[in-house]
């Protein structure tokens, strides 16, 4: 045997690369830097939530700006109590605000979206386009006239007025989401229920619409948490004593003279609570419905 086959015997991975160490070595310290930023991403995300909490729980004297990152002194519930108190009236406002524009807001998108992917008729793609430009208007560019409009209609200032707003601001979202969902349905299921004699509204309640559960979940936390979150609907039709709970949890932040950050803190905690937790029990279906319409097959 010769010198150099005696060499690559010994050495077998010295022609071929690197051997298996140094490619698990490599990929172990790529998967260390990737969790490394992850990890670091989410302190920074996590960190004012941090400061809500804890102020949450100081009291008067305890709860300032100088001690923002500190533990309380002393731990109490007091902030939370009166939060509670001051803002639970306007909560179930909101409840009663987002829970019927969210669902009448994604029947009415499902219904336009699939005539628009489906059923479709001359110029619908120029329904479409109408439809799609009201996602890109501004609402700060619209609310003086649409103000006006709403007074001159009489409509009544609080839930009723909002929930007519967030229905029809919602609309484009809505159709843009279902009929994206329903472009992926077979043609094959149309067709055999034109075959069988069904017009379109029967297709859509009995063939669509039980296939449309993933886009309905999508559709319904967005509008969920649009509407509750928004804040500018609120200010300019409704007020402190109809309105929704971000009216209210601007009152509690600016009302007193005196500002009490415990309270504050709290009542932002009790504001963010259900978005949060319809994320929490949702997200997975949330991504899942949105992936579903993303692909054809």
């Amino acid at each position: 045997m010769t010198a150099a086959a005696e060499q690559l015997t010994a050495h077998p991975r010295a022609v071929g690369g690197p051997g298996p160490r140094t490619s698990r070595s490599r990929y172990s310290l790529a998967r260390t830097l990737r969790y490394a930023a992850l990890i670091f991403f989410l302190v920074v995300v996590l960190i004012p939530v941090y400061v809500l909490l804890v102020t949450s729980f100081k009291g008067t004297g305890d709860a300032d700006p100088s001690r923002a990152w500190a533990l309380p002194q002393a731990w109490t519930l007091d902030n939370w109590a009166t939060a509670w108190t001051t803002l639970s009236p306007a909560i179930v406002r909101t409840v009663s605000m987002v829970v019927p524009s969210a669902i009448i807001s994604a029947f009415l998108g499902s219904l336009n979206g699939f005539v628009l992917a489906r059923w479709t008729f001359r110029g619908a793609d120029i329904v479409f386009t109408v439809i799609l430009f009201g996602m890109f208007i501004p609402y700060q560019a619209v609310m003086i006239p649409l103000n006006q409009l709403v007074l001159d209609l009489g409509l009544p200032s609080g839930v009723p007025t909002l929930i007519l707003l967030h229905v029809i601001y919602g609309i484009p979202i809505t159709t843009l989401i279902f009929r994206n969902y329903y472009a992926t349905v077979p043609h094959e299921l149309i067709e055999a229920g034109r075959v069988d004699g069904a017009g379109m509204l029967r297709t859509y309640w009995s063939i669509v619409l039980p296939l449309s559960i993933p886009s309905f979940v999508v559709v319904l936390i967005w509008q969920f948490t649009s509407a509750w979150n928004d804040f500018l609907f609120a200010v300019f039709f409704s007020s402190s004593q109809n309105g929704p709970v971000t009216v209210a949890l601007n009152n509690l932040a600016n009302g007193a003279l005196l500002q009490n950050y415990g309270v504050s803190m709290a009542g932002a905690l009790f504001a963010s609570l259900p978005t949060l937790l319809v994320y929490i029990v949702l997200g997975k279906y949330f991504v899942g419905g949105l992936m579903s319409g993303s692909v054809k097959g």
